[in-house]
Parts: structure tokens; sequence; C-alpha cells
């Protein structure tokens, strides 16, 4: 009896399907330990929002993974480059009382790319990566906060998280 539930037990460990938590494997070449983050670049008249998309996936790379982040390309083993190629917003919601927007959402669509400086090697790249953050807008003029800059900076974070993400899972 003692035999069956040995057997049991290593037949289930030996079938296991591999599966992993998301975010913990690391598909970069070992020789990558610093990477390089310099401004994105913009197809779009949305000027603070490159900024904020650089330094999110600068803070994600510092609080998620072993790479350190350098200022200067020169000093860097790899170097992720991006481009904001279009940034679409309109009103997903009105206000019934006076027909003007009560919410609105954004689209962004970001080129990312991720390069070995020592090959040159091409090691994560996605053309049209999309993101999306909706927001209100207060119908109360007294009351009234301006929350398209959190919005903003919602939305960098999710590239940021998404880049990440993909880069350390190399989808």
């Amino acid at each position: 009896m003692r035999l069956i539930a040995v057997a049991g037990v290593l037949a289930m460990w030996l079938s296991g399907c591999g599966y992993h938590v998301s975010g913990h494997a690391d598909l970069l070449p070992k020789t990558i330990k610093t990477i390089a983050v310099p401004a994105f670049g913009n197809n779009t008249t949305h000027y603070k929002l490159t900024q904020r998309m650089a330094q999110s996936v600068t803070r994600e790379f510092n609080s998620r993974t072993r790479y350190r982040v350098v200022g200067e390309e020169r000093n860097a083993d790899a170097v992720l480059r991006g481009t904001v190629l279009n940034v679409l917003s309109f009103p997903t919601t009105f206000d019934t009382n006076t027909g003007r927007a009560a919410g609105v959402q954004i689209n962004v669509i970001v080129k990312v790319e991720l390069t070995e400086k020592a090959t040159g090697k091409v090691l994560y790249t996605n053309g049209s990566l999309e993101i999306r953050e909706r927001y209100e807008i207060s119908t109360n003029s007294l009351a009234y906060f301006e929350e398209s800059e959190p919005a903003l900076n919602r939305l960098s974070q999710q590239v940021a998280q998404g880049v990440v993400s993909a880069i350390l899972e190399s989808f």
C-alpha cells in the first residue's frame, strides 16, 4: 500500500506542467547587467507623456528586476528605445443634464525595442503596444479636479509594467 502511494506521488511530480508565476522568468542573456532607457521619441503633440514613460520604465526595471538602469547609453549593456506613435482620446460617457463629456478614454500606442549593445541583436520588440486608460471629468465646476494628468501617470505606469513583463517573459 505504501509503495502505491509513493508511486502516485512520484507520477504526479513527474507529470507536472511546468507552471511558473509570471514575472520570475529571466530570458535575457546573462551578459546584460545594465540597461539604458533614454527619453522616448514622440510622434504626437503630447509632449510630457514621453518623459513620464521613460521614468516609469526606469522605476519598473529598478523595482522588479536585477538590472541596473544607467543614464548613459555608453555605460549600458542594452538600450531600451521607445516611441509614442499615437495618442487617441475620446469621450465615453456624457452628462445627461449638460451634454458635456463626463468620462474620457485615452489610448496610447507605443513602439519599444530592447537591443544588446555588444552584438546589435534585438532582444525584444513590439511595434504597436496599445494601452488604454479611462478617467472621469467632474461636472461640478466648484469641485472640479483635473483628472487627465493622474490618468496619464497611470497610463505610463501601465506601459512600463507591460514592457518590463514582456521583456522578462520574452513575449
